[in-house]
């Protein structure tokens, strides 16, 4: 693999003895994870319908490596929501954030999802998750990917660290600053890092982090923990941010946790002025498990200024809207969702209870999207169907991950069926994958066309 010759040099001054270990594992065949979505699986019922090699990931319960040549991002049951692919180490940091249901949580810098959808499964549908990313592009994928995973307590927002820290000071029980970096730690699996890596760009990660660590800690309540992650080597990046951040905020401190077997500690003597304890934050080397190169440093926030009263959203829409809506429900759901219903123009959603006012805010996913009103009538959205079971629905057609069918719904073709008329909840071996709706003999496909599998696929 060819390494910026300035990087590897970095690299043995700081590893000596290991360092050559960690260059061959630049020669190892990068390690592939998924991470089963327990908000719509159990890992037994999963492990029982598994068309995979897997194998058990030590430091994530939900988490298996898959060999490469292998395709899950192919399968139906990703189309479903079953589970996330995501990068082995990158599994630990949600581990680190251990958010409970009912919690308050911020994951500030989230695209394209695979964290915050780790946070959301470890909540269990209950709090409220905020999933912010502040470049368009990649907040639209950070919300298909809430969307695809079934998650309903979620906000999806695409604003400036500034701009949520002037609205949310003292909100949140935990914050995820999950931080761009240089990237040196994801060398071996992508070519754009190793392309873009300078010393210079080191440096304007390292400044960048500050900043953004200075927005998150206002946002943080007296008593929370905020995880900072990144996945880079770089010292400057990780124990250098974390002293500087301490040094300028000392009602923090660095938690002490359990980490796991082959996990490292941080390195005092690799940065001038180390934090107290620095030793207590985590590195994760490619020559010491099976995963990529993470950093991850647990806070907790002693103390601080008590939060102020918040505004929070009330329910906004056409009466209209919510009749059509109730009428569909009626018809179709064996359950409601339940909290704040709100219209952003013909779009209706449902917020988790005891949100903030968002007014101001970009925001792409305002909590659950049920759907669309069009011409005096309501037509469910994709997401509903995703965040649904097939009891909570009255008409359900399950097709096998195995069969043609499933392969015809997924490129958007009319499926013969008999039933009721009307909407039906698609599944796939008892899983929600969408919505067809039965006229006659006759299901229509309401697969999202932007999603629908071309070709052999």
């Amino acid at each position: 693999m060819n390494l910026p010759q300035t990087f590897q040099e970095k690299m043995k001054n700081l590893l000596q003895e290991e360092y050559d270990a960690f260059i061959r594992s630049y020669e190892e065949e990068k390690n592939q994870g998924l991470r089963i979505n327990t908000l719509k699986i159990s890992i037994d019922e999963f492990l029982q319908m598994n068309p995979f090699t897997t194998e058990k990931i030590p430091w994530v319960k939900e988490g298996y490596f898959y060999p490469g040549n292998e395709r899950p991002g192919k399968h139906p049951y990703h189309e479903a929501g079953l589970y996330y692919i995501q990068e082995p180490s990158a599994m630990a940091v949600g581990e680190f954030v251990d958010p409970k249901p009912g919690e308050i949580i911020l994951d500030l810098c989230a695209a394209p999802g695979g964290k915050t959808t780790h946070l959301a499964s470890k909540m269990d549908g209950e709090g409220l998750l905020v999933s912010n990313e502040i470049h368009p592009q990649r907040a639209k994928i950070l919300s298909q990917n809430v969307e695809r995973m079934g998650i309903k307590n979620a906000i999806v927002t695409n604003e400036t660290p500034e701009r949520l820290a002037a609205r949310f000071r003292g909100f949140f029980d935990r914050i995820l600053v999950d931080a761009p970096c240089s990237g040196e730690g994801m060398f071996r699996k992508d070519e754009e890092a190793r392309l873009h890596w300078s010393p210079e760009n080191v440096a304007l990660c390292a400044s960048r982090q500050d900043g953004i660590l200075d927005h998150a800690q206002s946002m943080l309540k007296p008593g929370g923990r905020l995880v900072y992650s990144t996945c880079t080597f770089s010292p400057e990046e990780n124990e250098g941010t974390i002293s500087r951040f301490l040094e300028k905020y000392p009602n923090f401190e660095i938690e002490q946790v359990e980490v796991y077997e082959g996990f490292n500690h941080g390195r005092a003597g690799w940065v001038e002025n180390a934090a107290p304890n620095i030793e207590r934050t985590i590195r994760i080397w490619p020559h010491r498990v099976k995963g990529e190169g993470h950093y991850i440093a647990v806070l907790k926030k002693n103390d601080g200024e008590e939060p102020p009263r918040f505004k929070y959203a009330k329910q906004k829409l056409d009466p209209k809207m919510l009749k059509a809506y109730q009428q569909f429900a009626g018809e179709t759901l064996n359950i409601s969702p339940s909290g704040y219903f709100i219209a952003f123009n013909d779009q209706l959603y449902v917020l988790p209870k005891e949100v903030p006012s968002l007014e101001k805010l970009k925001v792409l996913r305002p909590g659950l999207h049920l759907g669309t009103f069009k011409k005096n009538r309501f037509e469910p959205s994709h997401a509903l169907a995703l965040a649904l079971s097939k009891e909570e629905a009255k008409n359900v057609m399950d097709l096998s991950a195995g069969s043609d069918e499933i392969i015809a719904y997924l490129k958007g073709e009319v499926l013969q069926a008999n039933g009721s008329k009307g909407w039906h909840l698609i599944t796939v071996d008892g899983y929600s994958i969408g919505w067809g709706k039965l006229a006659g003999n006759m299901m229509k496909n309401h697969y999202p066309k932007g999603l629908r599998w071309m070709g052999n696929k």
